[in-house]
């Protein structure tokens, strides 16, 4: 499966959030600095993509199905916008190896909005990771979306479990996301039209897993050919601290951290054991001093291995 948000045809969980977005573009109101902000992995993205499809596709006939909320797959600006070719269209996101959004891609954007729109239709700027942004990049940033030009969109991804820059916070308008637990699991399901209860164990679902989080669960499962309703949590998190696949994937990281949540929260009810809270508010430190400083995250999964292996 397929999880780019460029490449999704189908919107869950969007409606009211989408119709509102489509009035106040219809009466002229929409602000052209947006951020939509939200946990990592609840489609913040496919919701954006399909907002920018809907205002690039309007004069294209059956270009979307309102009543599916889906994008038809012969959609010329669809398929522009997904092979990044559409000229009106410029994304910005973290480079592949990179940690954070360089200065560089801020520069080309800034080239960018200064060149005429084609066929006189919005030209959008869709920053992804925001929150990812350094002090230099977050500046020259400031430059253009101080004064955009005319019909000049900014839309801003924010993963709201990091903090954003306040000078760009305070210049945009900010839509704020969010699901249930229940609510995201109907959409992975709805998505890959299966109940995931059925291919994970209740002890590997987490209660905090987004969307994201299960359609990638599920995708790594199936690609890799591991049956995860058999295997234990401690299996599984070994499993993918074992191989290293961790490394330059902010997705699967982020899914280890959520593992591990569950890990401490499960041995803790079946020991009751003080001590395994105390490696719970210890490894929760480690986290946050790890990003904090950009440290190598390869030795923080290392010492957790070993304190799960030694410590049972």
């Amino acid at each position: 499966m397929n999880l780019n948000p460029r490449n999704q045809e189908k919107l869950f969980g969007y409606n009211n959030l989408f119709k509102h977005f489509i009035k106040l573009f219809e009466d002229k109101k929409f602000p052209n600095k947006i951020i939509i902000s939200g946990p990592k992995g609840i489609g913040k993205s496919t919701f954006a993509y399909h907002f920018i499809n809907y205002i690039f596709s309007k004069k294209e006939d059956n270009s979307y199905n309102f009543s599916e909320h889906k994008i038809q797959n012969k959609n010329r600006s669809f398929n522009l916008i997904k092979n990044l070719s559409h000229p009106n269209f410029y994304l910005i996101d973290l480079l592949e190896g990179k940690k954070f959004i360089e200065i560089s891609q801020i520069r080309k954007a800034i080239n960018y909005s200064q060149k005429s729109s084609f066929d006189g239709n919005y030209k959008i700027v869709l920053i992804d990771n925001i929150e990812l942004s350094n002090s230099y990049s977050a500046n020259a940033l400031l430059k253009i979306i101080e004064e955009p030009n005319e019909k000049l969109l900014f839309i801003l991804i924010h993963n709201n479990s990091k903090k954003i820059i306040n000078t760009i916070k305070s210049r945009c308008i900010v839509f704020k996301k969010k699901f249930t637990y229940n609510e995201n699991l109907s959409i992975a399901n709805d998505l890959v039209n299966l109940d995931l209860k059925d291919y994970f164990s209740d002890s590997i679902i987490n209660h905090y897993f987004t969307i994201g989080d299960f359609l990638y669960l599920y995708n790594f499962s199936t690609t890799k050919k591991i049956d995860i309703k058999k295997i234990s949590l401690k299996e599984l998190i070994l499993y993918l601290i074992n191989f290293k696949i961790y490394k330059n994937n902010s997705d699967l990281t982020n899914l280890i951290y959520k593992l591990r949540e569950s890990y401490f929260h499960y041995s803790f009810l079946n020991n009751k054991n003080l001590d395994i809270y105390t490696l719970y508010e210890y490894f929760i430190k480690k986290i946050n001093y790890t990003n904090k400083f950009n440290l190598d995250i390869e030795s923080l999964f290392l010492e957790f291995k070993y304190k799960i292996t030694t410590n049972e």
